[in-house]
This record gives structure tokens, sequence and C-alpha cells, in this order.
């Protein structure tokens, strides 16, 4: 007798895109590809992108599979799950006929017809729509998704009196369980900031970081040097600028909205390590998503730097800012730096298949890359490599990306704790009054 199912997902070509393994997210259920999903697929395939690759990646699966069995049929899954392609739909009143969603979404009504408890599985807010209106649950990809507004900040806020404040002052290190009654409950994970404040008057405060091997908070300094004529504003910017300086540290994850420095304090520290510490880093690593016009740069005129120069605008607004205090010209100091490589611009479409050793790697606006992505560039950290992620949840371009599902607020969740991760979400605007009512208000 064949097992029967408890649940029928019908997935669409956006989620394979996004994820070529939630083929297997599913565990024991029956997961249904429909045949035009597979002729979508087909035109991604010689893409020189991600989207390219994550398409020969299911095709790939696809074909393992047929080796076990018909996929017509359906396949049998390590998990117990059964993976089989449709080829057949309903044409249903109502919806435009041939257009590729409508007959993804009629191979799912027709399944329904037939006695399936059906789920449609889609990034695209429409076709999930369309769904409901068909009388078909639909939903989003849930399985790399996370709640961004429990999202791990980095830092835990405790209000003290000022006599303990001061007593806590003199110390390099401290406890923290008379501070934080719930410890048990809510545990400190490994680089995670304590933020003492005076309750009356938060202006005084002090930073500790959590070590989880002594179990105790080691005090952040006060006094911390400038970089780049660049010095912390807030304790936010003191705990990023902890992370950013701290060598022991591989990956930082920065998130804030527009004007809170997360960019800027990036580049400074990154600079200082690479020109000051010459033993440290190589060079500076700068990159971003190319996604207003799409991921292909080539239409754009000029050199691969040249076309660079264009998405790269904010990036030499910031180093034009840090290094305004150099002697020279900032434009002819930036020239030279490129010349020398000891600043690097580069599209992520070329960090597949590198191996960055002794680099400091910005990825700004990591927001806009899928959680498989953040997995591809974080991958290619080689030896003495430290990476850097900036970026807002809130502020999104990639269609098929929320502020739950991108890469930045994954990477964020999962490695919280990580011994050699940390992170801090910055939330006040330091770039100037307005910037920061805008950020508000608008």
């Amino acid at each position: 007798m064949p097992k029967v199912h408890p649940k029928t997902f019908v997935v669409d070509t956006n989620v394979l895109l996004h994820n070529p393994n939630a083929l297997f997210a599913f565990i024991d259920n029956h997961v249904v590809i429909p045949i035009t999903v597979l002729e979508e697929l087909d035109k991604f395939k010689t893409a020189n992108n991600e989207l390219g690759q994550n398409a020969r990646e299911v095709a790939r699966s696809l074909d393992r599979l047929r080796s076990q069995g018909s996929l017509r049929d359906g396949v049998a899954t390590a998990e117990g799950g059964l993976i089989q392609v449709v080829l057949k739909h309903d044409e249903i009143a109502g919806l435009l006929p041939g257009v590729n969603d409508n007959l993804i979404l009629g191979c799912a009504h027709l399944l329904k017809r037939e006695g399936h408890n059906v789920f449609f599985v889609s990034k695209d807010i429409n076709a999930r729509i369309k769904g409901d209106a068909l009388g078909i649950p639909s939903e989003d990809f849930k399985n790399q998704k996370v709640n961004v507004d429990e999202l791990y900040t980095g830092y835990l806020t405790v209000d003290v009196s000022g006599d303990r404040l001061n007593q806590l002052a003199i110390e390099d290190t401290f406890s923290v369980e008379d501070l934080i009654p719930d410890l048990e409950s809510n545990p400190l994970v490994a680089n995670q900031f304590i933020h003492v404040r005076d309750e009356s008057d938060h202006d005084r405060y002090l930073i500790g970081m959590w070590d989880m091997e002594s179990k105790t908070a080691r005090r952040i300094d006060d006094d911390q040097d400038q970089v780049f004529g660049i010095s912390p504003r807030s304790p936010e910017q003191r705990m990023a600028f902890a992370l950013l300086l701290d060598d022991r540290i591989k990956l930082v994850s920065l998130i804030g909205s527009a004007g809170t420095g997360k960019t800027l304090l990036a580049l400074a520290c990154g600079l200082s390590k690479v020109i000051h510490d010459d033993d440290r880093f190589k060079k500076l690593l700068v990159s971003r998503p190319i996604m207003p016009m799409g991921n292909d740069i080539g239409y754009l005129p000029g050199t691969k730097d040249e076309k660079l120069a264009h998405w790269m605008g904010p990036i030499f607004d910031n180093l034009h800012f840090l290094l305004a205090s150099e002697e020279r010209d900032p434009d002819d100091v930036i020239k030279r730096l490129i010349e020398e490589e000891s600043i690097t611009l580069e599209a992520l479409t070329y960090i597949r298949g590198r191996s960055i050793s002794k680099q400091f790697a910005i990825v700004d606006e990591a927001q806009n890359l899928t959680p498989h992505e953040m997995k591809t560039i974080i991958s290619r950290a080689g030896q003495d490599t430290k990476i850097v992620l900036t970026g807002d949840p809130h502020q999104i371009d990639n269609p098929y990306l929320d502020s739950n599902s991108n890469g930045l607020t994954f990477v964020v969740e999962r490695m919280r704790g990580q011994p050699l991760a940390g992170h801090v979400t910055l939330t006040k605007s330091e770039r100037s009054e307005l910037a920061g009512i805008a950020a508000n208000l608008l």
C-alpha cells in the first residue's frame, strides 16, 4: 500500500531559484514540481550569476533523483517524502491562459480537486494572493525566515544606580549575575555586549563584552582612538568599533537605517587595518549587490572598474569623507590606493569560486542577498580574512526578499553566539538632524 503523505506542496520557480535545497526542505511530505517550473528554470540555467547556479543545482538534484525512479510517478527521499514532476494542470476560468504563474496554480488546483491536501509555496506575493482566491492555502517559503522584530541586537541594556556604575567603571572585567536577574532563562552569548547605564542619567554608561570562557564581561575602553578622524558617537557605535577592530572576530554584521554610520565605520576600520597595520590584512575589498538594474553590469559603458564606479558611488563618498583630512587631494589618495590594490572594488558576481585570503572584506547593502548567496560569500573567506556585512533589512530592492527572509537577517540569527562572530544593531542616526528625522518619520 503506497504511503499517504500528510501534505502536498506545489513549489513555485522563485523558491528554487532562491534556495535550490528547498526541494528537500519539506521532510516527509509530497513535493510537486509543475512542468512549467522546469521550463522556467531552463531559461536561467546558462546565466552566469547566482540564479543560473541555483537553476543548474536544481537540475542536477532532479537528475540524481531520476536515476532512482520515475519523477513522473514520484521518487521517495531519504526523509520519507516524495518528489514528483507533474505535467498536467487545470484551465481555470478568470485566469489568463498561457501565463506561467497561472499554469503553476492550475497544477495546484488540479491536485486539490483530486483530493490532495495542497499548499502552494511561492515567494511571489501576487501569486500567493491568486492562490488564496482559488481556495488553495498559499505561503512563503519559511525554511530560512526569521522574525525581524525579534532579531538579535547584539547587546543587552541594563540600568543601575550611579554608585553601582562607578564601582563597575574601575574594573577591567565584571560579573553580571546581580545585573541580570533572569540570566538563566536568557543566557548571554559569545561577544554579546552589556550596555550598563546610570538609571538617572543615560548619558553615563559603560559597555562590557561577554566572554563565554571566563563568564564575565570585559569592559570596552572608554577612550577609543579616532580612526581617520572618526570616533564613536553612541554606545552602539562603540560596540561596532570594538567588533571591527578586534582581530579575533572574523565575521561582523551591522544593521541600521540610513545615517547610523554602519558603512562609514566599517570603511574607517578597514582602511586603518590595511594601511596602518600592514601585517594584518593585505587589502580592503568592498562589494555591493547590483540590484537596481538587475545582476548584470555588462551594458554600462567603460571597463569593469568604470562600470563598478556607477554602483560604488556611496562607497566613494564615504572614502572621500574619511580621507578629507589627508594632506593630499582625497581623490588622488583614493586613486593611488586602488592602483596599489590596497582597496579593491568588486561586484559580487565575481566572488563565486574565489578564495578571499588575508583581506578585510565589506559587503554593503547585504540585505539584498539571499541566504544561499550569503553562504556562498562567507564560505569564500580564506585564512586571516575578516568579513563585515552592513545593511538595512527594511530597505530591500530584491523583489523576492523581505525583512524576514533576506540573507543579512538570516546570518545574524544563525551566527548568533559563535565565538568568531559579532553583531550590533544601530538605531540612532548620526548623519545629521535632518537625516535622523527623515529615518524616523518618512
